[in-house]
């Protein structure tokens, strides 16, 4: 199993839905439309490509681009050839929901938890969205790029010393 040949098959079965793709430290990474994330994971594990295993699913955050804010990172595991890809959705503040894997990966119940918990991502038909490790009555989400890193009356470090 190679890069190009996993490319291929998801770009003939979804040729609407790959937006790009790179292969960044050799590990395939291909952004997609987010509406058509499951059926592509969906795809990805009952075909022949097998990726029967999946690694993590995470947030991130870039404020700096307004229509692409929010992302979901999956990564998916084919165990037998020992082949790795990760794929990529991105959605605006403002439409912050995504289908929940939990039928198709039972481990996705607490990863989508976890990404709920930090960075506010909603996962349609998840079946117990709740915070997970921050207080219930938090109310935000802290790995969002919104808030200062360091003690505001600190005057020996800034934001700029942890990339920002």
């Amino acid at each position: 199993m190679t890069n190009e040949f996993v490319l291929e098959a998801i770009t003939r079965e979804f040729p609407e839905s790959v937006i790009s793709s790179s292969e960044p430290y050799g590990m395939l990474t291909i952004e997609v439309k987010k509406e058509d994330i499951k059926k592509i994971i969906h795809y990805l594990k009952d075909s022949s490509l097998e990726f029967n295993f999946l690694t993590d699913i995470c947030g991130i955050h870039y404020p700096e681009f307004p229509e692409k804010e929010i992302g979901v990172v999956y990564h998916l595991h084919n165990m037998m050839a020992n082949f790795r890809l990760r794929l990529k959705i991105f959605m605006s503040r403002e439409n912050i929901e995504v289908d929940s894997l939990v039928d198709l990966y039972v481990g996705a119940n607490w990863m989508e938890r976890e990404t709920y918990d930090f960075y506010g991502i909603k996962f349609k038909g998840h079946p117990d969205l709740r915070p997970i490790l921050n207080m219930e009555d938090l109310g935000y989400h802290p790995m969002l790029k919104e808030y200062r890193l360091e003690d505001g009356t600190r005057t020996d470090k800034n934001d700029s010393m942890f990339g920002r």
